[in-house]
């Protein structure tokens, strides 16, 4: 109970401190500085995340997205029972950091917004803290960009924790290519802060803008997330297998322990490298 608890506080304060950085930044950007320069602001924020993954990485695993926890589910690196644990503090921990970006920059949005806050026009600042269509992009369009994305995304840090790299560098490299204000890829970070805006005063047009566009962000990923386990399944998991075994013997032929351990030890991954 007391390692479910850990957990559950990992993820819900990894989460907000990835929506706070995030978040914070986009406020500063269209509140204050007024930035078009945003490599520096995109390099800033993947040292936040860095940050965030390696502050949970060693608790639950870093998973701050639940398009990840539902594929670590279905494969059963993650019990179900878990799962729901972690949603909630995923999604708990966004509603969380958006009130405090809020709570920071709050005299600034309503200076900006003439205390009108809304998600349209030119004192629009709902795009703070969640995706909206900025363009001319359809439902479709923006449900398949999500699919693909997230399902690239999942299937490649699935790929690279399976080898036991504990990969917060490399996920973090993978997101943050991924990291488009209009397509968060991570279901918590935009529904959650969605729906801190509902209740703080944007009211249901963070919902009904963009032809009801909110569900893309949250459905689109989990489409995704869905579709790389499975792909993980097909194509990876038993070359990954292989591949582990692998490095196990490897590591305990150098390794100075007792013979009669070794040998046991060596014999079942032999087998295990042999199915």
């Amino acid at each position: 109970m007391e390692g479910i608890v850990k957990k559950f506080f990992a993820e819900m304060l990894g989460t907000l401190i990835m929506v706070w950085f995030t978040c914070g930044f986009e406020a500063q950007n269209a509140l204050i500085s007024n930035m078009e320069e945003m490599s520096m602001v995109n390099i800033i924020i993947s040292v936040c995340l860095a940050i965030a993954i390696y502050m949970t990485g060693g608790i639950s695993g870093g998973h701050l997205n639940p398009a990840v926890s539902l594929a670590k589910a279905c494969l059963g690196k993650l019990e179900w029972k878990h799962f729901l644990v972690y949603i909630i503090a995923q999604f708990l921990g966004a509603f969380l950091g958006a009130a405090v970006v809020f709570g920071i920059y709050y005299d600034a949005i309503m200076v900006f917004t003439n205390r009108n806050l809304s998600v349209s026009g030119s004192k629009g600042s709902g795009h703070i803290f969640a995706s909206y269509p900025t363009g001319p992009i359809s439902i479709q369009e923006g449900l398949y960009l999500q699919v693909v994305a997230v399902a690239m995304l999942v299937l490649a840090i699935l790929a690279i924790t399976k080898l036991r790299n504990h990969a917060a560098g490399v996920e973090l490299a993978i997101i943050v290519f991924g990291l488009k204000y209009d397509y968060p890829l991570n279901p918590a970070t935009d529904l959650g802060p969605r729906l801190f805006t509902a209740v703080a005063g944007w009211g249901m047009e963070v919902f009904t803008y963009g032809n009801y566009w909110w569900w893309i962000p949250v459905v689109g990923p989990l489409i995704g997330s869905l579709i790389s386990a499975f792909l993980y399944n097909l194509v990876i998991k038993h070359y990954h297998i292989k591949v582990v075994a692998k490095m196990e013997i490897d590591n305990y032929r150098s390794q100075n322990t007792h013979p009669m351990i070794t040998r046991l030890k060596l014999k079942k991954l032999n087998l295990t490298l042999n199915t």
